[in-house]
């Protein structure tokens, strides 16, 4: 269940595009997770069989690229999922709004839920995939002008080069930076875009409207989760993936519960 709205300041969107959005407390955060754990909880099988699948997929990305000897890219395709998560979350968000309803949380159930906003979520997964494509497209240009070459090189020469050097540590600065500032950017029109397109018949762009609107009116809260979200997706690359079969559900559902809480759509 969303927040007690008296507790919460609403926003005003009359004339302005996008849902109207509330004022939250600064550690609002962590009741998101803590909800999403009581999820995750409730529905133990399906939120672990759900992460699984993305933790296998890790894994055989990962092999895959070792057997090429292009394990390098692994921090960059890494870094790519963070920026289309959301997208892949939403069959989280289904079970969290089932379980808010009272409705019975089924396979059927989830794929009718995200059948009905394909089209919404596929027109927003345009824009989140544009944005992944610009961040590999750019860890391809920062590997040819630091490292002067155009082969993606092999992960131990990668660390040792990227550590160790004066090009490799300028590559480290300038992969951070420009990494950071998509992150930022998919962050402001994703946070909760994808649950209000799986609510709510909207386009797309209302959808990233109202989730800029929700982190501007909230940068404290705001800039609190993303902390915990990087955080989170952090500790699932440091354990190779195995992390993803508990953070993912975990960070789906709190999502949700997030969502409820910042934006008004009763």
């Amino acid at each position: 269940m969303a927040a007690d709205s008296a507790s919460l300041k609403l926003s005003p969107a009359k004339g302005r595009l996008g849902f109207p959005v509330r004022r939250v407390p600064l550690d609002a955060p962590w009741d998101w997770l803590a909800r999403g754990w009581r999820d995750l909880c409730a529905l133990p099988v399906a939120s672990l069989g759900y992460g699984a699948f993305f933790c296998v997929a890790g894994l055989i990305t990962f092999y895959t690229l070792d057997g090429f000897e292009v394990s390098s890219l692994i921090p960059v395709l890494a870094g790519g999922f963070m920026l289309v998560a959301p997208l892949f979350a939403a069959g989280f968000y289904a079970m969290s709004r089932r379980l808010e309803n009272g409705e019975p949380v089924t396979v059927r159930g989830i794929f009718d839920d995200c059948a009905v906003a394909v089209g919404r979520l596929a027109t927003f997964g345009i824009a989140l995939y544009f944005v992944y494509f610009i961040w590999v497209e750019f860890a391809f240009l920062l590997f040819t002008l630091f490292l002067d070459g155009t082969e993606v090189p092999e992960v131990g020469q990668f660390v040792q080069n990227l550590i160790f050097t004066k090009a490799g540590l300028a590559m480290l600065f300038a992969g951070t930076a420009i990494g950071g500032a998509l992150a930022a950017l998919v962050f402001c029109i994703s946070s909760v875009a994808v649950p209000l397109l799986l609510a709510k018949d909207v386009d797309a762009v209302t959808a990233m409207a109202t989730s800029a609107r929700a982190v501007t009116l909230n940068p404290g809260p705001m800039l609190l989760w993303a902390a915990i979200i990087a955080g989170h997706m952090a500790l699932a690359l440091a354990t190779a993936f195995v992390g993803l079969v508990v953070i993912f559900p975990l960070l789906g559902y709190a999502t949700w519960h997030a969502f409820r809480d910042l934006v008004q759509v009763d």
